[in-house]
């Protein structure tokens, strides 16, 4: 997990975002109004309590709304665009499951105050590099347009008509509520509102012009990265602050419940309903256990943090003492290293060398010291030669640095 952190963390950063953190929790309102009462995350999946003063506080469920409550209250600060990053946990009441968990790990990117579809290609592209850096493959990248405050009122009227025709088809948990937000129907994972969703009329061919030029932009700025995203006209995400560009990546390797690796679009009006000044935005919330789960379905190593690259043995009195020099100099040098703390036999230094995942032995016993030497040793095959004392910082910090 740390290293998915820092693969995270190194490719934001190079893509010019920042980091930033949030309270693990916050006031429930945040939540309630940004999400909408009827999604998901605040009907079904907060985990809300009150403090000593009464005060409704809830555990972060999602990113986006948090961070763009902590811009607000500093944006006078900030460039713009603003371009951040976060890696936290958040928290869903659910039933943990594979895929599933009440604490997740999340990676997310945030854009504030950039309304072009460039904004949204450059984020898509990014979770696209760091799922494929990965070895990740057998992917697929989904897109739709979910319109506006424009041309979103009259498709809902279309679709409620819709739904209303087939009302009997669908499950028990939308029958009698899909009226109140019908969208969640079209975001449904059963099989029947799905089959009652293939057939519903497509928002993609009732947007204004303004929203189909910006989804027209959103494509061919994806085909210029070299993507080749699959229009979904049932892909509206969970949350209520989204508009126009939702996304999703996908597996074909994880059931349908558990498929979408990561997902995220554009919320144009969510500062405005946090009563802040109209400020566009657009980002993605990555789980990042998914992301190991279909790196395991893939057959595929998942990264590992870079390895201890010394493990200085010392022989002997003297030569104990001068494989604690070898490793405060390493050290310096910036290259990881390590002893043992007790007097041990050479063997039992060299298997807890192994057991500590060092790629290299440094020993020195009365020979290497007499000659002013160390004998160094790979781990791996048991190759060794002996090396100037000299000239090993040199040696060990080259396979640091690679």
């Amino acid at each position: 997990m740390r290293a998915l952190y820092d693969r995270a963390a190194a490719l934001a950063r190079l893509h010019g975002y920042r980091y930033v953190e949030t309270p693990v929790f916050e006031a429930t309102e945040l939540f309630a109004r940004s999400s909408g009462a009827t999604s998901d995350v605040v009907s079904k999946e907060m985990y809300t309590f009150e403090d000593r003063r009464g005060r409704s506080l809830t555990l972060r469920p999602e990113g986006t709304a948090p961070v763009m409550r902590a811009y607000l209250e500093t944006m006078q600060q900030h460039p713009a665009p603003f371009k951040t990053y976060y890696l936290t946990r958040m928290y869903r009441y659910a039933r943990p499951q594979e895929g599933r968990l009440r604490e997740h790990r999340q990676f997310g990117i945030e854009v504030f105050g950039s309304d072009g579809p460039g904004a949204d290609v450059e984020v898509i592209a990014l979770g696209d590099a760091f799922l494929r850096d990965l070895g990740l493959r057998r992917i697929e990248l989904q897109v739709n347009s979910i319109g506006d405050e424009t041309c979103r009122p009259g498709y809902r009227d279309l679709l409620v008509t819709y739904l209303r025709d087939h009302r009997e088809r669908l499950t028990d948990e939308h029958r009698d509520r899909f009226e109140d937000n019908p969208f969640r129907v079209l975001d449904c994972k059963d099989e029947a509102c799905r089959a009652v969703a293939a057939d519903a009329p497509r928002i993609t061919d009732h947007l204004c012009d303004a929203c189909r030029e910006h989804f027209e932009g959103l494509q061919a700025g994806l085909k210029e990265e070299g993507l080749s995203p699959v229009v979904t006209p049932t892909l509206v995400r969970g949350l209520d602050y989204y508009t126009r560009t939702a996304f999703e990546f996908v597996s074909a390797d994880l059931s349908a419940q558990h498929a979408t690796l990561f997902g995220g679009g554009r919320y144009d009006g969510l500062a405005e309903v946090l009563g802040g000044p109209h400020v566009p935005g657009v980002g993605f919330g990555m789980g990042l256990e998914r992301v190991l789960l279909a790196l395991q379905e893939e057959g595929i190593a998942p990264p590992e943090e870079p390895p201890l690259v010394v493990f200085a043995v010392g022989v002997g009195d003297a030569g104990r003492a001068r494989a604690r020099d070898l490793v405060r100099d390493l050290r310096a040098a910036g290259v990881p290293a390590d002893t043992s703390f007790e007097d041990r036999p050479l063997k039992a230094q060299l298997k807890m060398a192994d057991r500590v995942g060092a790629i290299y032995a440094a020993i020195v016993g009365e020979r290497e010291l007499e000659t002013g030497s160390v004998t160094l040793r790979r781990l791996a095959d048991g190759t060794q030669d002996e090396v100037p004392s000299d000239g090993l910082l040199a040696r060990l910090a080259s396979e640091a640095a690679s």
